[in-house]
């Protein structure tokens, strides 16, 4: 079989393997989408301290399964299935407590278990102990599914940050990401959602589909003052940064409201994680600032279940379908910004 194999920085091999099959409390699945992120850019560019290579890396897996190991008698052959990315251990005291996104012991698909940019994978019993597959609602496409991961995650910080009925939301960063907020903001009631980016480009092709109230370009206006304008100087209820910006996550303090909730979604690069945080704004204005770290595999069932009932649209976002032998390329497309969402269909490279 094909996979694409991380070697080290710059080096991602698309090469032949030995087709695998699965041990006691695994299953083999048939990977029909694994969908990109920013995250598999940044491996390729830098590496990851989790990834001893060489590694199969993509983590937004969807596909079907083909084979169960010894003691899996509840997946069978043709079960179309979507995978966890971040595998809690289900036994920490943050777990217990219902905290999985911030378990200490957590493993990741693609990290330290070889991922979805191959044409078969094995899901590990790690996944399968803490009910990471999730079986695919009738009428939801594999693309589709393959995105319930980044939505998940979305989820999560919406969740934490108390999203809800009426809140006027801005959301920072026009990505895939970005885009997502501002589905699952409205999904979630919100009365107004703007969403703001630098990039014209990016920010006039994700508002073309997402639709936001407002579509503000912070390379030709002040974002600040133009949210202070939108709220007749109010200030947004919550913020969220969907962007890896030292100064979105400053002026998202500028942005909120008194009692605003500001999420900080999008981390920073770590050789640069520090801001200015004006400590008068929190203490005076009582604003909140939520982290937002992943998702748990409860997360992963309700992002289908959004996708499967309408609530969050995710098929349109999905801009670019291409084969494993283009990893590659969608690599490159991620970098550049001209898509929204690029997915991996390894089924796909037999016929390119």
């Amino acid at each position: 079989m094909k996979v694409a194999r991380f070697y080290a920085p710059g080096d991602l091999r698309v090469e032949d393997a030995d087709e695998p099959s699965p041990g006691p409390n695994e299953i083999k699945i048939k990977v029909h989408n694994t969908s990109t992120c920013g995250t598999d850019l940044k491996i390729f560019r830098h590496g990851h301290h989790h990834i001893d290579p060489p590694r199969v890396i993509g983590h937004e897996i969807a596909g079907e399964v083909v084979e169960t190991g010894d003691g899996v008698p509840w997946w069978e052959p043709g079960d179309r299935v979507q995978i966890i990315a971040a595998i809690p251990c289900g036994e920490c005291l943050q777990c217990s407590r219902g905290y999985e996104t911030i378990c200490p012991n957590q493993l990741s698909m693609g990290y330290h278990f070889d991922g979805g940019f191959a044409e078969y994978m094995i899901v590990p019993e790690r996944v399968l102990r803490v009910d990471g597959v999730n079986l695919i609602p009738a009428g939801v496409s594999y693309a589709e599914a393959s995105v319930a991961e980044p939505l998940a995650c979305v989820l999560n910080g919406q969740n934490f940050a108390q999203v809800g009925d009426g809140d006027v939301v801005v959301v920072v960063g026009a990505g895939p990401i970005g885009c997502l907020h501002v589905r699952l903001a409205r999904a979630k009631g919100a009365a107004a959602v703007y969403l703001v980016d630098l990039n014209r480009g990016r920010l006039d092709m994700a508002a073309a589909l997402v639709k936001p109230d407002a579509a503000i370009c912070g390379a030709e206006v002040d974002s600040v003052e133009k949210v202070l304008e939108l709220t007749d100087h109010v200030g947004a209820d919550v913020v969220i940064t969907a962007a890896a910006a030292g100064k979105a996550q400053e002026d998202a303090l500028k942005m909120a409201s008194r009692r605003g909730r500001i999420s900080f979604f999008g981390g920073l690069p770590k050789d640069n994680p520090i801001i200015a945080c004006d400590s008068n704004l929190v203490h005076y204005r009582e604003l909140t600032i939520y982290g937002a770290n992943g998702s748990s595999p409860e997360h992963n069932r309700q992002a289908l279940e959004l996708i499967s009932t309408g609530q969050v649209r995710v098929d349109d976002l999905i801009t670019h379908h291409l084969p494993l032998s283009d990893v590659l390329r969608a690599i490159d497309i991620v970098s550049s910004g001209e898509a929204i969402k690029v997915t991996i269909e390894p089924g796909a490279a037999d016929a390119a």
